[in-house]
């Protein structure tokens, strides 16, 4: 159900926190359940020619994926639903599929450390060009895309991970199309419930389902997107061959958890742009990114494109990378991890992993902002600082 019949008879679409709550829901039967049921089945009565939608292994398809995939495809505002996959790595090497042998794919130089993981492995083995580029610089991006050996993928992040980057996704999507270059977002920290990118002609969005979808960093889960319905039935295709499926408890916990996305982002939103405020001026912060600030580079396009800040900062302490080290030592509250999106608050150093991108500062600490006590929270990160 994605619309009411209002008080003056009229339709009226529904907000997206209600669609997070309403979507996936079975029909609406005496005696019948509010949730959709788990199927733990392998298998499939089947004989003979299968009819078409028709299950029949649990590899091709199975009814614990509909409600979820069905959601998430609301929430974004797909014209087909989503796909769910094993992780979200699996879901962006489907999408990366795109990009053929000897390809060229051009991607921001501060994507996921994994992302740029799996872009190396391609050159490495398939001879894809991989052409790293500034994402915020649109008017960069638009030139490395054409030229006589036109890119194959434009990716996108926004905002970016772990710099926070923020792009103007629509005039770079209209940019690749101009140059008939297909595009695919990565959509895991803004959410659908803070962009769209489909809205804005993005062929195809991803997710890491693990983050804020599912919210409670008990589930590792993936899940491409589309409108376009050849462009699904190749990436079920690809879901299939390849086997990157999900298990029936992992979606069925993944759909429970996105039900209070809208709840779980209002209040960790509203919090960082709290912490990030404070956080800018204080004595022992020397750089703070948070799209919030209205002195962030992301701002201006954050405030116009997005219709929120995001839970994700990203500071760098006085001290440089021994400081931030000491930092996350002292903290009690905040849970020094990798992830992000999950209720409870974390963080870490995201240099300390050797494959994440050069041009990160050794010293920035990336923090995702849960949903505690939003003074906890401060008073945690204060008496740590004090502490350097």
């Amino acid at each position: 159900m994605h619309a009411s019949i209002g008080p003056d008879g009229r339709t009226h679409a529904l907000a997206p926190d209600t669609v997070v709550v309403t979507s996936g829901r079975p029909a609406r039967t005496p005696g019948g359940p509010v949730n959709p049921p788990v199927v733990l089945s392998s298998t499939y009565v089947s004989q003979g020619t299968p009819a078409d939608g028709e299950l029949v292994y649990a590899r091709s398809g199975t009814e614990t994926w509909v409600p979820f995939e069905r959601a998430l495809a609301d929430l974004e505002g797909a014209a087909q639903p989503a796909l769910v996959f094993s992780s979200g790595m699996a879901a962006i090497a489907a999408a990366m599929s795109l990009v053929p042998h000897g390809g060229r794919l051009v991607l921001p130089r501060h994507s996921y450390q994994v992302t740029l993981g799996f872009a190396a492995d391609l050159a490495a083995r398939a001879g894809v060009e991989v052409v790293d580029v500034d994402i915020a610089d649109t008017a960069a991006v638009a030139a490395a895309l054409g030229g006589p050996r036109p890119a194959s993928l434009l990716w996108i992040e926004s905002p970016t991970n772990p710099m926070l980057e923020v792009a103007d996704v629509p005039a770079l999507v209209a940019a690749a199309h101009a140059a008939g270059v297909p595009v695919a977002v990565d959509n895991t920290f803004a959410t659908p419930l803070v962009q769209r990118p489909l809205a804005w002609g993005a062929d195809v969005v991803v997710h890491s389902v693990t983050k804020y979808l599912a919210g409670h960093s008990d589930v590792v889960l993936g899940a491409v997107v589309v409108d376009d319905a050849a462009l699904r039935e190749r990436f079920l295709a690809y879901r299939s061959l390849h086997g990157a499926i999900a298990g029936p408890w992992e979606v069925w916990l993944a759909l429970r958890g996105l039900r209070t996305l809208a709840l779980r982002i209002g209040r960790s939103q509203e919090s960082a742009a709290e912490l990030a405020r404070r956080l800018a001026a204080h004595p022992k912060v020397a750089h703070v990114r948070h799209p919030s600030l209205p002195d962030d580079p992301g701002h201006e396009r954050a405030t116009r494109l997005m219709s929120g800040y995001g839970s994700i900062i990203a500071i760098r302490p006085v001290g440089g990378a021994a400081a931030a080290d000491a930092l996350v030592g002292a903290l009690q509250v905040w849970v020094p991890a990798t992830s992000l999106g999950g209720v409870e608050s974390s963080l870490e150093r995201r240099r300390r992993f050797p494959t994440e991108s050069a041009t990160v500062p050794d010293d920035l600490l990336r923090l995702s902002v849960g949903i505690e006590n939003v003074e906890d929270l401060w008073a945690d990160l204060s008496h740590a600082l004090s502490t350097l």
